[in-house]
């Protein structure tokens, strides 16, 4: 995943999804939208349920040219012929990741707010850091402006801005970031293809 020059939607999928219902879902904002990548981002740690989830979901991102990788499964990821991992434990996997997958499979590493670990993922060989909440409740930590600001300005690495996205953070964020984490804040929505639109219309 290289760094586009505008920023692009990578999708996740919901925690929780009917495997009768959600690949036409997903079928149909592929369709309306072009997508960079999707993440498998389940709740479950069951292998057989996303195992099958993965196979569901596979077909319709390759159907469309669209690269999916999977929530730190990297076994999975190889076994399943999905086209990555996505690490959520910051820097710490990234490396055997790289090892196990090979040079060609994405890697990417969920970094919270830390710069720190950011910078860590990148040179352990991630392709892209993901930042977020940028929206959080009570006390909890959020990735603030000034963290993409910093990076894009000083890394090369690509950078995700994910969870809690809005209208305003969109506008705010997209001369600074390389991709936007969409998820659940368009699959409660009757047309998720819709709702997609409207939170990246500042994206022009």
């Amino acid at each position: 995943m290289s760094a586009p020059e505008q920023p692009q939607i990578y999708l996740l999928t919901p925690p929780v999804f009917e495997l009768s219902v959600f690949p036409d879902q997903l079928a149909s904002v592929l369709d309306a939208h072009d997508v960079a990548c999707i993440r498998l981002a389940l709740a479950t740690r069951d292998e057989d349920r996303i195992s099958r989830a993965a196979d569901a979901c596979r077909e319709v991102a390759h159907a469309h040219d669209v690269a999916i990788v999977v929530n730190d499964h990297t076994q999975l990821a190889e076994r399943l012929g999905l086209d990555g991992v996505h690490l959520s434990d910051a820097s710490k996997s990234v490396r055997d990741a790289r090892k196990a997958l090979g040079p060609d499979a994405i890697v990417g590493s969920f970094c919270g707010t830390s710069r720190h670990d950011g910078m860590t993922a990148g040179e352990a060989g991630a392709d892209y850091v993901a930042f977020g909440p940028l929206t959080g409740v009570g006390d909890e930590a959020t990735a603030e402006h000034d963290l993409f600001a910093w990076w894009s300005e000083m890394i090369e690495v690509p950078i995700v801005a994910e969870g809690g996205l809005t209208l305003d953070i969109v506008k705010r964020l997209a001369p600074i970031t390389d991709f936007f984490g969409v998820g659940e804040e368009i699959w409660g929505d009757e047309d998720p293809a819709a709702a997609l639109a409207r939170l990246m219309d500042p994206l022009g």
